[in-house]
């Protein structure tokens, strides 16, 4: 991957780290409770693919209108890869160091939205139990759980970066 390409996927990682950390900070500050909330969820799921696209069209238009395959997936999973993962630092220092009571908070909101989702699809008062208890018995921002976060989420954006590039690949027929 040409310099030019590699740093301008760094730079709109940095910028998606940023914006997400401000969202989550934002968040924080003003009311906890949208941090459970599954629209919001899907509305950052939706602007971290924004950004990897418009990071790998940002790379298209630096490479004179082509891209190979492999330049598109770099630049997609680079902008996403970081973004996430300054997100992710952030929220784990926020919700371990800053506010531990937040997570607290968040931990117990997800715990309702549960039980009511749950008990909104007819489950089992067995299986509500165990989720609850599985909820309750993990602190979704420590190390180990941030990591696998990031793992997973990086995983799923691989798989959107390979259809990303799919499309937006451009071979020079002069080279």
């Amino acid at each position: 991957m040409e310099k030019s390409i590699k740093s301008s996927a760094i730079n709109y990682g940095l910028y998606l780290g940023g914006a997400l950390s401000l969202i989550t900070i934002a968040i924080w500050f003003i009311d906890i409770n949208l941090m459970a909330n599954m629209w919001l969820g899907i509305g950052l799921l939706l602007a971290i693919i924004a950004f990897g696209v418009v990071s790998t069209a940002k790379s298209k238009s630096i490479q004179g209108g082509f891209l190979t395959f492999k330049e598109a997936f770099s630049s997609y999973f680079f902008t996403t890869a970081i973004g996430i993962a300054i997100s992710l630092l952030v929220s784990m220092i926020l919700f371990n160091f800053v506010d531990p009571d937040a997570a607290k908070e968040i931990q117990q909101i997800t715990v309702e939205r549960t039980i009511t989702m749950m008990e909104g699809f007819g489950a089992p008062s067995e299986a509500v139990a165990e989720a609850v208890e599985k909820i309750e018995s993990e602190n979704q921002y420590s190390i180990v759980n941030t990591l696998k976060g990031l793992a997973w989420s990086c995983l799923f954006q691989a798989i959107i970066g390979l259809i990303v590039a799919l499309i937006m690949k451009k071979s020079n027929p002069d080279a």
